[in-house]
C-alpha cells in the first residue's frame, strides 16, 4: 500500500508540474468570466427578447436572469470543451513516459504494473475533479453572487421547464456527479489509448476523433444507428440535462450512469490488461 501511495503522489506531482495541466483551468476561468461579463452588460436585452415571445402564454415575473440560469448556460457551453481539456492531460499519461523513456524508472520500482496504471488513472481523475470543482465554483457560486438566485427557466428541445429555487441545489449536485462520470470516461479512454501508442500527440487526437465520430452517429436519427446509439458513451454525456425536466426521467438517468460506469471499468480493465503484457524495452 505504501508503494502505491508513493507512486500516486508522484503522479500527482508530475501532473502539477506540467504546464499543459493549467490550460484547462485558464480556459474555464476565461470563458466563465467572459460570458458572465457579457450577460451582466447585455443579458437583460437578450432575455427581454425571449420573454416577449412567451408573454402571450404566461406572465413572467421575478429575477429571471439569475445565477441558476447563468450556470445552466455555462454548463451547456463548457461541457463540450471539457473532454478536450481532460484529454490534454490524461491522453499521454503512459505514452508520454514511454516515448521519453522515464516509464522504465517506474517499472524498476517494487510496485506492480497494475498499481502504476491505477495510480496514473486516479491522478487523472483528481485532475478531472479539480476542473469540475472550478467550473462549479465559477458557474454556480460566482454567478449567484453576481446575478442573485431565483427560479430556473430551463429550455430543452421539447418544453420550457420552471425549476423552483428551493428545489434546484440537489439537481446541481447530481448534474455535476453525472458530468464527472462523463469526463471520467474520457480520462479512462485517453489512458487506455495511451497504453497502446508510444507518442504523446496521437492518443490525445484519437480521443477527440472518437468523441466526434460517436457524437455524429448520435446526431442522426437513423434506424441503422438505433442499436448502437444507446451503447455509445457520448449519448449519455449530456444526461445531466434531464435533471432539469419535469417530471425527471430517473430510469433514463440511471441507465446513463450505468453505461458510463461500464465504460470506465472496461477502459481501465483493458489498460491494466495490456500494460501488464506490454514490452516496454522495445
Amino acid at each position: 500500500m505504501k508503494e502505491f501511495i508513493a507512486i500516486f503522489k508522484n503522479e500527482l506531482y508530475k501532473t502539477a508540474k506540467r504546464p499543459r495541466t493549467y490550460i484547462g483551468f485558464g480556459v474555464i476561468l476565461f470563458i466563465c468570466l467572459t460570458l458572465q461579463a457579457a450577460f451582466y452588460n447585455d443579458g437583460k436585452e437578450i432575455l427581454s427578447f425571449f420573454t416577449n415571445q412567451i408573454d402571450n402564454l404566461f406572465n413572467v415575473h421575478g429575477n429571471v436572469l439569475n445565477g441558476n440560469l447563468i450556470c445552466f448556460l455555462l454548463l451547456q457551453t463548457l461541457i463540450v470543451q471539457m473532454p478536450l481539456l481532460v484529454a490534454l492531460v490524461t491522453g499521454d499519461s503512459v505514452s508520454g513516459e514511454t516515448a521519453s523513456g522515464t516509464i522504465r524508472f517506474l517499472l524498476a520500482t517494487p510496485a506492480s504494473r497494475s498499481k502504476i496504471i491505477l495510480a496514473k488513472w486516479l491522478s487523472g481523475l483528481c485532475y478531472t475533479l479539480l476542473l469540475l470543482a472550478l467550473l462549479g465554483f465559477m458557474a454556480l457560486v460566482v454567478s449567484k453572487w453576481i446575478f442573485g438566485s431565483g427560479d430556473l427557466m430551463a429550455l430543452n428541445s421539447e418544453a420550457l421547464t420552471i425549476i423552483r429555487a428551493d428545489d434546484i441545489n440537489w439537481r446541481w449536485a447530481a448534474a455535476f456527479i453525472i458530468a464527472f462520470l462523463s469526463l471520467a470516461v474520457v480520462a479512462s479512454l485517453g489512458q487506455m489509448i495511451s497504453c497502446f501508442i508510444d507518442n504523446s500527440i496521437t492518443p490525445i487526437v484519437s480521443v477527440m476523433a472518437i468523441i466526434i465520430i460517436f457524437t455524429i452517429i448520435g446526431m442522426f436519427d437513423l434506424p441503422s444507428f438505433d442499436l448502437i446509439r444507446p451503447l455509445l458513451f457520448t449519448t449519455h454525456m449530456i444526461s445531466w440535462k434531464s435533471l432539469f425536466e419535469d417530471p425527471i426521467p430517473f430510469s433514463d438517468i440511471y441507465f446513463s450512469c450505468v453505461v458510463l460506469i461500464v465504460h470506465i471499468v472496461a477502459f481501465l480493465g483493458i489498460s491494466i490488461f495490456y500494460f501488464n503484457r506490454k514490452d516496454i524495452l522495445n
